[in-house]
């Protein structure tokens, strides 16, 4: 989508157009999806909570369109500025709900999810990958999750982390070295 489209498009939605509001939230929730799925990963083995919350920043985007003003940034920025901020709410409350909660109910559908083995390789890689990331500083780890698991291109991702586009470029470059650097083989090896 183009800038002056994008703008357009932004600026019927915040004067409560419904059809712009419904292509506008068309176009920002998959990135959102796949920026809080990069965050949030899979807590309790699915991506509910990063799918919920990619749901919440649509709400709240919803509820400041009305106040957003053109900044000379893209709208983007003021997109996942929201989410990163609920992001670190869930991340949060994670952390408070830690505990497991019983259950008297048990289900009575078969359940239709990866099997064990499956569930446990794809959580480790997914800690793994995770612990990486928190290996990086947090602009990188931004930038990364921002360009590589949402999509963004640089100057937006720029608008975002206060970077130019050539700075998110080599700060991505970076960020990739170290977590090659970091990762060597861990993520090929097996646990005994």
């Amino acid at each position: 989508m183009t800038a002056a489209i994008e703008q357009d498009l932004v600026r019927r939605a915040a004067q409560r157009d419904p059809d712009a509001t419904a292509a506008l939230l068309t176009e920002v929730r998959p990135g959102l999806v796949r920026y809080c799925r990069a965050r949030l990963g899979r807590i309790g083995g699915a991506y509910t909570t990063a799918d919920d919350v990619a749901q919440d920043v649509c709400l709240a985007v919803l509820r400041a369109l009305p106040r957003y003003r053109e900044q000379g940034v893209p709208f983007s920025a003021f997109v996942f500025g929201i989410a990163a901020h609920k992001v670190v709410d869930a991340q949060r409350a994670a952390l408070r709900n830690s505990g497991v909660t019983p259950t008297d109910t048990l289900i009575e559908r078969p359940d239709a999810t990866p099997g064990p083995e499956q569930q446990a390789v794809s959580t480790d890689l997914a800690r793994r990958l995770s612990v990486l990331l928190g290996r990086l500083p947090e602009t990188q780890r931004e930038i990364i999750v921002l360009r590589v698991a949402v999509g963004l291109p640089a100057d937006e991702v720029g608008a975002i982390v206060g970077m130019s586009a050539a700075a998110v470029r080599v700060a991505q470059s970076r960020a990739l070295a170290r977590l090659r650097t970091l990762a060597g083989d861990t993520l090929d090896e097996v646990a005994a």
